[in-house]
């Protein structure tokens, strides 16, 4: 491990913010706060992460790791320790700089802060809870900050952490413990699972807290969310914890932040996490159960999958000769979205017969095409949930579409001005009675013409870095040279 000493600030962000790349964090913020005489920054729920927000402003994060030391060989990791890449760490102090004067030039409106494992996970979670605090304290940034917690750190620390950030996220890493066993032998389902847990806890007894403000239930003290068994196992925060000095949370007095006699909120923004894809041999199936699982039992706002990109040269690994699997990565997107806010069930999208999603058709297509006894659907009549698995439908056209024939009759032009894809939709539907076009509701026939219109868009998937912009100046590096014909067509000005 080559430890890089004497770097600058430009450099160390230079090494750390490339180092950062690979955790995911392009998401919505969840919470609204506006800014305060006194203090610096505000947060939009309308976006965060190249995002853009209700008024049209693209608002973006810094992204950066607090260090890219790490003591764990996760073997799919750039930061594993064997490998031989220069290493630097943030001082707390550098990170509150770093994040305020970029916000001052309106470059960012938050932080997303994440760390390989300094020594250990707890005196990781420690430097990252002080550069935390004394951004919200001391320089009283009211942005917006999602921090990755470390599995393993003192429980203490990450409920202190849940009263500063807006967002929490735990990296799941890969789904099942048989890969985390061969990829990443120092993590576990049970370190990982036991903070998700606790956040959500936190997140529950938060709520409950401020819905019975005011109506005689008592308030929790300190922010003191841990049950009374883990509250037991919390060390006292002295030097043999490996703790920043002054920083004694187990009193309570030092938890969050405080404007204009508010008390900040526990991770009110939820909690997410990461899920690396085609690293390890599981189906399409297994990942979407593993997420709906994590979805109905920790509350999670989001999961986040990352196509697996071989950095490193070891066995253990697959080879990628095809590059990332990134078709793959955005179809569990889609179906996720699909069990998110259309109802679908992970089971209805895939089953163990059918493990794995079609590569040329969306999740949703691919769903209609084997319940075609259940369409054409009419318009006029079908309910709001029948609307939603309609190819071509979504949320909010199917919101208004319940919505506008209550007031009047609907025709195909009206479906397009509320948003209906009418390309996909029009096999799926009928309007009055009618189809948009005379279509046989057949499978094969169906099947072959969205294919031929989803194809274009799913080889520039496949392709996201092999395909760039045409330029009048770019011979696009063409090796045939100049015929004598060509360079006689110049000089007469006739090209």
């Amino acid at each position: 491990m080559e430890i890089t000493a004497g770097l600058s600030l430009a450099e160390k962000l230079k090494i750390l913010s490339d180092a950062a790349k690979y955790d995911v964090a392009c998401t919505s913020s969840g919470v609204e706060r506006r800014g305060e005489k006194g203090t610096m920054g505000s947060a939009s729920a309308a976006g965060i992460c190249h995002s853009f927000s209700a008024d049209g402003r693209c608002i973006s994060l810094l992204k950066i790791l607090m260090t890219n030391e790490c003591v764990y060989d996760c073997k799919y990791c750039i930061n594993r320790c064997t490998n031989d890449v220069p290493r630097t760490t943030f001082t707390p102090d550098e990170i509150c700089r770093l994040t305020m004067e970029f916000y001052r030039r309106n470059y960012i409106e938050g932080l997303f802060l994440s760390s390989g494992v300094l020594k250990n996970p707890t005196y990781t979670m420690s430097k990252m809870y002080e550069a935390i605090w004394k951004l919200r304290n001391e320089h009283r940034f009211r942005g917006y900050i999602h921090v990755k917690g470390i599995p393993g750190a003192d429980p203490a620390l990450i409920e202190q952490m849940g009263f500063l950030a807006d967002r929490m996220s735990i990296n799941l890493e890969l789904p099942t413990s048989e890969g985390l066993r061969t990829l990443a032998p120092n993590k576990t389902r049970r370190t990982i699972l036991t903070p998700m847990r606790q956040i959500q806890r936190g997140i529950r007894a938060d709520q409950e807290n401020r819905l019975g403000a005011g109506s005689g239930v008592p308030r929790l003290q300190g922010g003191n969310l841990l049950p009374d068994e883990e509250k037991k196992k919390i060390r006292t925060f002295d030097e043999s914890t490996s703790l920043p000095a002054g920083y004694r949370l187990a009193s309570g007095r030092d938890v969050g932040y405080v404007t204009h006699g508010k008390k900040s909120s526990f991770v009110p923004a939820g909690q997410s996490t990461q899920m690396i894809i085609g690293a390890t041999p599981e189906s399409d199936y297994q990942l979407i159960r593993v997420a709906q699982a994590l979805y109905r039992g920790y509350d999670l706002k989001r999961v986040f999958y990352s196509a697996f990109i071989r950095l490193n040269e070891d066995p253990a690994l697959p080879d990628t000769p095809q590059g990332p699997p990134l078709l793959r990565e955005h179809r569990l997107y889609q179906a996720d979205w699909l069990m998110r806010f259309y109802g679908f069930e992970a089971e209805e999208l895939l089953s163990e017969e059918q493990p794995n999603f079609n590569v040329l058709l969306d999740p949703k297509c691919d769903w209609a095409l084997r319940h075609l006894e259940l369409f054409p659907v009419e318009v006029t009549r079908a309910d709001y949930y029948l609307l939603l698995r309609v190819p071509g439908i979504g949320v909010k056209s199917a919101r208004r579409i319940v919505a506008a024939r209550k007031r009047g009759r609907l025709d195909f032009d009206a479906l397009k001005k509320m948003g209906v894809v009418l390309k996909r939709a029009h096999y799926f539907i009928t309007c009055a009675g009618k189809q948009l076009y005379p279509t046989a509701i057949e499978q094969n026939y169906i099947t072959n013409r969205l294919i031929e219109d989803d194809r274009r868009k799913n080889w520039e998937i496949e392709h996201r870095e092999s395909y760039r912009q045409l330029s009048l100046f770019d011979d696009m590096h063409l090796d045939v040279p100049p015929q004598p014909s060509d360079a006689a067509s110049v000089r007469s000005g006739q090209f």
